[in-house]
């Protein structure tokens, strides 16, 4: 397993979740506005109510929702969805900031432990089966990293808070990609759209328009789908398609605003996938605020996976 790759996946996460938050909610032209030569640095990031509740360099919910997940799979050696559901419950119980809306509604019930699916489908059920969140998608470039049943981890993660099928059909797709880049393998957009269409037929529409090559047809910032599972899906796979290196594609997509931490924390963990932690420009590793504990569940987790795919070789 190449550790260079599962950092990138990490790192590359994280960086895009920390550095997307200075123009997370904005419109393109508020990001111009602010930022009129780039937002280049966590430093620049615009100490607005929103923003300056975190400290510079610190990543939102997206990584601490995918560290849940690292911690699970550290305790069993394995990607046990009750474990995981236990991470995610622990955490929302120290009131974390920035938890979006359809989360914080799965995981404030009191039976969600009990049975975190069946609270998971209630609350969808209660949004007339309308709610499709990134809530689930921005966390699950992780199953990637498994060697073993990475469609069915996926799917099963991502029903623990995200009920919806495009919500499932998204994090298959991510996860299935960053599990065959890792591997140094591809995948086509056909062999994509044949992956979401199992899910969900409305998931093709935002994988073709993925495979343009100018970013601004994905309409990122647009006020009336911020939030959504298949615009998040979307701005992954555009860098998936299009960049040549990793900063190209995190600079892309921050500058387009909208949901941009979690646009960029799922689009940078592919490109980290793709191009590894080498790739990453060393000032925004060197600027993460917690880059030593991310360091050490890098190390835990690569010497977890080695020895699965081991013991599964044999």
């Amino acid at each position: 397993m190449d550790r260079n790759k599962i950092s990138g996946v990490l790192f590359g996460g994280a960086v895009g979740d920390a550095l997307g938050l200075g123009t997370e909610f904005f419109s393109k032209e508020e990001v111009l506005k602010y930022y009129p030569d780039g937002l280049n640095d966590y430093a620049q990031i615009v100490g607005d109510r929103h923003r300056s509740r975190w400290q510079t360099g610190d990543w939102t919910d997206d990584t601490d929702q995918t560290l849940c997940i690292a911690k699970a799979i550290i305790k069993d050696r394995d990607i046990v969805p009750e474990t995981v559901a236990q991470e995610l419950y622990a955490w929302f119980g120290d009131c974390p900031m920035g938890v979006g809306r359809h989360t914080y509604e799965v995981l404030s019930l009191s039976d969600y432990l009990q049975y975190p699916e069946k609270v998971s489908k209630l609350i969808w059920e209660l949004s007339h089966c309308k709610s499709a969140a990134n809530g689930a998608v921005m966390r699950t470039s992780i199953i990637g990293l498994w060697n073993r049943d990475v469609e069915q981890k996926a799917e099963e993660v991502c029903k623990l808070t995200h009920y919806d099928p495009r919500c499932v059909g998204s994090c298959v797709i991510v996860s299935l990609l960053v599990n065959r880049l890792i591997n140094n393998a591809t995948i086509s957009k056909d062999e994509i759209i044949q992956i979401g269409n199992r899910y969900d037929p409305r998931i093709q529409e935002y994988v073709e328009l993925s495979d343009s090559s100018d970013i601004c047809v994905l309409k990122l910032d647009d006020s009336d789908s911020i939030g959504y599972t298949l615009k998040t899906l979307s701005a992954g796979l555009w860098t998936y398609f299009n960049c040549k290196s990793f900063e190209e594609g995190l600079k892309a997509v921050i500058h387009e605003g909208g949901d941009a931490d979690t646009n960029a924390a799922v689009a940078c963990s592919i490109l980290g996938a793709k191009f590894g932690y080498d790739s990453i420009p060393k000032h925004y590793i060197d600027g993460l605020m917690r880059k030593e504990y991310l360091s050490r569940t890098v190390e835990q987790l690569t010497a977890i996976i080695s020895n699965e795919i081991g013991h599964f070789e044999n």
